[in-house]
């Protein structure tokens, strides 16, 4: 018999059993993971599953750990320059948070068999991708407002429904991330409201900032439905459970009344409450930009892309200290037993 390369799944790499099951015990395999995803229940680490939806959560669930790390470069950037210590004090606490989450997310893309290793060199290799937002540059302080209340509230549509994913690693992360995603959503909010309680300048970058991030937070549930490859069977399966274009609405929806409560504007002339539909409708984000920017060419790509892969190269030395101690603690642990 051949060898096979085996997953965590229990699988081979065209996504048949291991074990060298045959087409019926296969087909009882394919059968069981499907009641299990029409049951609305979790699948785990150690449960077969097809070669294809592991491969997509390896996909989903790493741009989703890669976005959270990236995402801590924009802000961070202005944590030096925080105009209080309690706005510091915030800021800095965020930028951890978000550390956290790219953590638990690796996390729970290691129990499909990669290593965090293999996962940040597919990133600045560029053969991973992460959030298009954080493409975008921060050039005021209303920046770090504005990412709170936008960036994250998109955030926030788009992941509170994955608390219900069908792989329970991934569910179970989200239902943490999403608490401390409301918390920055508020903050965010907060800071704006300050800032638009001051002075004409104050205000007035607040708009700017929002003007500049209005249409990138769009972008961020991915193209229209009609033009997103993986939307169909991700859903199929339970990954996702809600459409890009669904999101984004939702997003929408939620966004107009708190901008009239905050005394800003949408840059989007489109933008108007469809009573019909009892919904906004809105204008179309620039998908050729959006295309530019998932293939690279964003104002930012390079500079973030850079930034994570000086500072994976200067980290080795921590990686290859704490391998060492590990390997010095499992030596003394074996001649203690011996």
């Amino acid at each position: 018999m051949t060898d096979t390369t085996t997953t965590p799944s229990g699988t081979d790499e065209s996504g048949t059993h291991a074990s060298g099951t045959h087409a019926s015990g296969a087909a009882e395999l394919l059968a069981g993971f499907e009641a299990t995803i029409a049951r609305n229940d979790r699948v785990e680490p150690r449960d077969w599953m097809p070669e294809g939806y592991r491969k997509t959560l390896v996909r989903q669930v790493a741009q989703h750990a890669h976005s959270e790390i990236i995402g801590m470069q924009p802000e961070g950037n202005w944590i030096g320059r925080a105009p209080s210590l309690r706005r510091k004090a915030i800021l800095l606490a965020k930028v951890q948070d978000e550390a956290g989450h790219g953590l638990y997310l690796y996390s729970a893309c290691e129990t499909l068999g990669v290593s965090r290793g293999q996962l940040t060199e597919m990133l600045i290799e560029g053969r991973q991708k992460y959030s298009s937002i954080f493409n975008y540059p921060t050039l005021s302080y209303a920046d770090v407002g504005t990412i709170g209340w936008l960036v994250d509230g998109a955030a926030i549509c788009n992941q509170v429904p994955l608390c219900r994913t069908s792989f329970g690693p991934y569910g179970r992360a989200m239902i943490r991330i999403c608490k401390e995603e409301s918390f920055h959503q508020r903050q965010g909010y907060e800071l704006l409201m300050t800032m638009m309680q001051g002075t004409d300048e104050q205000r007035a970058m607040v708009q700017e900032s929002v003007n500049r991030f209005w249409w990138p937070a769009l972008m961020m549930f991915g193209p229209p439905d009609d033009e997103s490859p993986n939307s169909a069977q991700s859903m199929a399966w339970g990954i996702k459970r809600n459409t890009n274009d669904d999101l984004r609405q939702r997003f929408v929806d939620m966004s107009v009344p708190q901008a009239k409560a905050l005394g800003v504007t949408f840059p989007d002339p489109e933008l108007r409450w469809n009573d019909e539909r009892q919904a906004h409708d809105f204008g179309q984000p620039d998908w050729d930009e959006f295309m530019q920017v998932v293939k690279g060419n964003g104002p930012c790509n390079t500079q973030r892309i850079a930034h994570r892969r000086k500072a994976h190269e200067d980290g080795a030395w921590v990686r290859e200290a704490a391998s060492a101690y590990a390997a010095q603690q499992a030596s003394v642990r074996e001649e203690g037993v011996a």
